[in-house]
């Protein structure tokens, strides 16, 4: 018999984070291209003195999904420096990006 208290209440839903995908994966690098359709996001992670970097993890959004995840970003960086003080954001120069010619989505 199932428990009521373990039943999503209406309008939430019940999301479950897997061990594998709660490690999380290292980026310093987010590439992003669009079509008229999707959104591609590319996470890499590129280390000094390396010459190769691979794409870490590709996230596809719809431009819905991307202004809203745009949107949730930008308010969650003014919650953290409202706490913390405002993050510097660093020049730098910029990476030569060589991995094929873009694709389209």
């Amino acid at each position: 018999m199932s428990n009521e208290k373990d039943k999503p209440k209406q309008g939430q839903i019940n999301i479950e984070l897997d061990e594998n995908i709660a490690d999380g994966i290292y980026s310093n690098l987010a590439i992003i291209n669009h079509s008229v359709s999707e959104f591609v996001v590319d996470f890499v992670s590129i280390m000094p003195g390396v010459p190769k970097s691979k794409v870490k993890s590709r996230i596809i959004l719809t431009p819905q999904h991307a202004k809203r995840l745009l949107k949730a970003l930008g308010e969650n960086v003014a919650r953290f420096e409202n706490s913390h003080g405002e993050i510097k954001d660093y020049e730098q120069p910029p990476i030569p990006l060589n991995f094929g010619p873009t694709g389209q989505a």
